[in-house]
């Protein structure tokens, strides 16, 4: 039986994608090398990036570039104010932490956006602040924080945008050249549609250049990484190269598609047709929906009713739908991704075995 994935990574994958994962390559071949080069130039033509960012792409999960991120462009003698309205704030808060790195906090509910007019505050009340870190979609619920506005406070005061975009990469619009982000940090398996096991940093190119030597740690040295790029195309370890050829058919699909615009009209789509199909019995949106992303919407079950996820999640399962628990401690919640290679009609299916019991 074929799984349908309504999560918001790993997804449902093209089936172009998957046949693109069907090859061996070998990683110093010049044909692999030819594909490296076309998946860092792609990466970033997304974000309209290719004048001021360099892309380094890493093994491993999204997790694992934040982490490479911290360690390489935030020093001993930097100060990073992370903001947090959901789990993926407070992780890399953590990770900062454990690097034994300065860390601020500033919290925000977890249905509500990130106060642009707070955030100032805190950047003019402390001048040691070097970074700052922002989650664009907080997939804790699908909560889409203000960029844009983000942005431009943090370069306004002279600081340094390190943003999480592992839930909009490739679905939301991003131009680099009018949004001044410092590093982009994402993966492989969400907004792209590539198969998990690949994450990639885009980094203003003065800045990376900056951090020679910072990084404690071997392979997660992005500058180190890179610099293995520039010099002969090639990864200095060991490539993931299935997953490399497979998310580089996924770019090359995202552009016949249209673009990030063109892909984002297809989640708004689907994400009204489930939201209009659950309000009808029952469910109702945890978030306002001004502030909710069409990536993964988080939802309430009907008041007044007996809840059980995981004989809701066995029961769809047993169709080859696949939801997601919920990751609010103070609400019981589930969530569903809109995102991946499903049609319309998946989402039909969904709503009907959700309506079945």
């Amino acid at each position: 039986m074929k799984m349908r994935l309504f999560t918001p990574g790993p997804l449902t994958t093209d089936e172009r994608v998957r046949c693109a994962m069907q090859s061996d390559w070998g990683s110093r071949d010049a044909a692999f090398i030819g594909l490296t080069a076309e998946l860092r130039r792609r990466l970033l033509d997304v974000a309209n990036g290719a004048s001021s960012h360099v892309a380094v792409p890493l093994q491993g999960s999204g997790t694992f570039v934040l982490e490479a991120a911290i360690g390489t462009l935030i020093g001993k003698d930097h100060k990073v104010l992370v903001l947090i309205n959901g789990a993926y704030g407070r992780r890399l808060a953590q990770m900062a932490r454990r690097l034994g790195l300065s860390v601020e906090t500033l919290h925000h509910a977890e249905d509500q956006p990130v106060d642009v007019e707070r955030l100032a505050a805190a950047l003019a009340a402390d001048e040691a602040i070097t970074h700052v870190s922002l989650v664009h979609v907080e997939t804790t619920t699908g909560l889409l924080n203000p960029l844009t506005s983000v942005a431009h406070a943090v370069r306004s005061a002279g600081r340094l945008l390190l943003l999480d975009a592992m839930a909009s990469f490739g679905a939301l619009p991003l131009d680099l050249a009018a949004v001044p982000v410092a590093a982009v940090l994402s993966s492989s398996n969400k907004g792209l549609e590539g198969p998990p096991g690949l994450s990639f940093a885009l980094i203003e190119r003065a800045l990376l250049k900056d951090a020679a030597g910072r990084n404690p740690s071997l392979s997660f040295d992005l500058y180190e990484q890179w610099c293995g790029f520039e010099a002969d195309g090639q990864w200095r370890f060991t490539p993931p190269v299935q997953i490399v050829a497979g998310l580089v058919e996924a770019l090359r699909l995202l552009e016949a598609e249209g673009g990030s615009a063109a892909r984002l009209s297809r989640y708004r789509r689907r994400f009204e047709r489930l939201v209009a199909g659950l309000e009808a019995l029952g469910y109702r949106l945890y978030l306002e929906r001004t502030l909710q992303s069409p990536i993964i919407a988080t939802f309430v079950p009907p008041d007044g009713q007996p809840f059980d996820f995981m004989g809701l999640y066995d029961r769809l399962a047993m169709r080859g739908l696949v939801i997601y628990p919920g990751k609010l401690t103070e609400v019981e919640t589930f969530r569903i991704g809109c995102i991946g290679a499903l049609r319309d009609s998946d989402f039909d299916d969904l709503i009907k075995a959700m309506a079945d019991g």
